[in-house]
């Protein structure tokens, strides 16, 4: 990255970083259960309900205690279960027609993320009905308040039943952006360990490695706060404890209800501390080929990580320690090198490969243009890249590229950051982990 654009970019970063304190975040309230929601309802003298899911979700029967709930308090509801993995413009507009046409005054997300964020444009939509969501996109372009949103994860990964972000993929370019403003935070967050049982182990795998990634991202980064900080460690820990569990018992309701605990306090994370290039990467791709978004940041993350280089090592050192995987007296660099090692197996037992196999070579230009786009200069990493370097993780990515020379081994160049090289090979000494306060 050139350095006009490193310095506008640490700059934005900042000023963003400074203003966290005076910024309107909050947390969801916590319901343990969705038989608590029409009394919620009820208490926000709401009259109907729509229910936002999908196929796959109402064909397993999860959404039928929540329906029970509703129809014993005498709650009227609809439901919109056409929701796509990526949900589109399409899938909003259509939930859009069907809240206005039943009359409805509350909404309910019911699934994985896809659910969540199809439910928060709606909301952001029915608000602003003038602008299009297109015109949303970016930070703070909502400002008003939304129906009252409940959200009902499905899935331990996603987090957003704590966020304030909707992505959105534009179902004619299939170009995926997210919509960033605070009224988009779900008022009820329900961690119901119940509707997860039935959740595949390898969908487990992929959304628990979603949040893994949300902990990481938020943790390694230059805006974290004690809070943040916290909450990640706290995510990552929940996840080493329980992630193996649920993967082979899926109806250990315990293991089930500490890997909802994880996505959402990896949530309160990277909603404040923002993610990284493994999400803009994992977009990209997303909003071009449909890749589940869990599966690309599982497939991502080590990557990343080991891009990153030094920089990050007293960090990863600290996650290892709260992940159990070392102890505090463990030189940094053999930390953090345990923990990435630590996650590749995570993949290797989870059936998760290192490829994409969709990425078509002529398309890497455009998706690192993407990546470049969403994360610079929003997203606060350790160490900034350009889209010429970002193409380096497609390319990476595919499984037999045609250019193989245009794999770097070392895709960043070091700069603004210490314990890394420099372009003339000397290099700047980091502390070890035991000396660094980063809590």
């Amino acid at each position: 990255m050139n350095t006009l654009k490193r310095i506008y970019c640490r700059t934005f970063q900042t000023g963003l970083k400074l203003a966290l304190p005076f910024l309107p975040y909050r947390k969801p309230k916590i319901v343990g259960s969705v038989n608590a929601l029409p009394d919620i309802i009820k208490s926000n003298h709401c009259d109907k309900v729509l229910i936002i899911t999908d196929a796959g979700i109402r064909k397993l029967g999860l959404t039928f205690r929540l329906e029970k709930a509703l129809d014993q308090a005498e709650v009227p509801y609809c439901i919109y279960d056409k929701t796509v993995a990526n949900p589109t413009t399409t899938n909003v507009y259509e939930a859009i027609a069907l809240y206005k046409s039943e009359c409805c005054d509350c909404i309910i997300g019911f699934g994985g993320g896809s659910s969540i964020d199809c439910a928060k444009a709606v909301g952001a939509c029915i608000v602003k009905p003038k602008q299009p969501l297109s015109k949303m996109k970016g930070i703070l372009k909502v400002h008003k308040k939304l129906p009252l949103l409940m959200a009902i994860p499905t899935t331990a990964g996603t987090g957003s039943e704590t966020t304030l972000a909707a992505v959105i993929t534009d179902a004619h370019t299939r170009h995926k952006y997210a919509i960033n403003d605070f009224p988009l935070i779900p008022r009820y967050a329900v961690l119901d360990p119940k509707v997860t049982i039935s959740l595949p182990p390898f969908i487990t795998a992929t959304t628990g490695m979603d949040a893994l990634t949300h902990a990481v991202e938020a943790y390694i980064g230059n805006s974290t706060t004690y809070g943040t900080r916290k909450d990640a460690i706290l995510a990552v820990k929940l996840i080493f404890e329980n992630i193996y569990t649920a993967y082979e018992d899926g109806r250990n309701v315990e293991a089930r209800r500490n890997m909802l605990r994880a996505s959402f306090y990896a949530g309160c994370a990277f909603t404040k501390s923002y993610v990284g290039y493994v999400h803009a990467v994992a977009h990209s791709l997303g909003g071009e080929y449909n890749v589940p978004h869990g599966l690309a940041n599982a497939v991502i993350l080590p990557m990343v990580l080991k891009a990153y280089g030094e920089v990050i090592h007293p960090k990863l050192a600290r996650l290892a320690v709260a992940a159990g995987l070392t102890d505090p007296n463990t030189p940094c660099d053999e930390a953090a090198k345990c923990f990435i090692s630590a996650i590749q197996e995570m993949k290797k037992r989870f059936g998760i490969g290192n490829h994409i196999p969709e990425i078509q070579e002529t398309d890497v230009p455009k998706l690192a243009h993407y990546a470049d786009k969403e994360a610079n200069p929003l997203y606060p990493v350790p160490v900034l890249m350009s889209a010429a370097e970002l193409e380096t993780f497609y390319y990476m990515l595919m499984p037999n590229p045609e250019n193989p020379k245009k794999i770097l081994i070392d895709p960043i160049t070091a700069n603004d950051t210490k314990g890394v090289t420099n372009h003339d090979g000397t290099r700047n000494e980091r502390t070890c982990c035991q000396t660094e306060n980063l809590l």
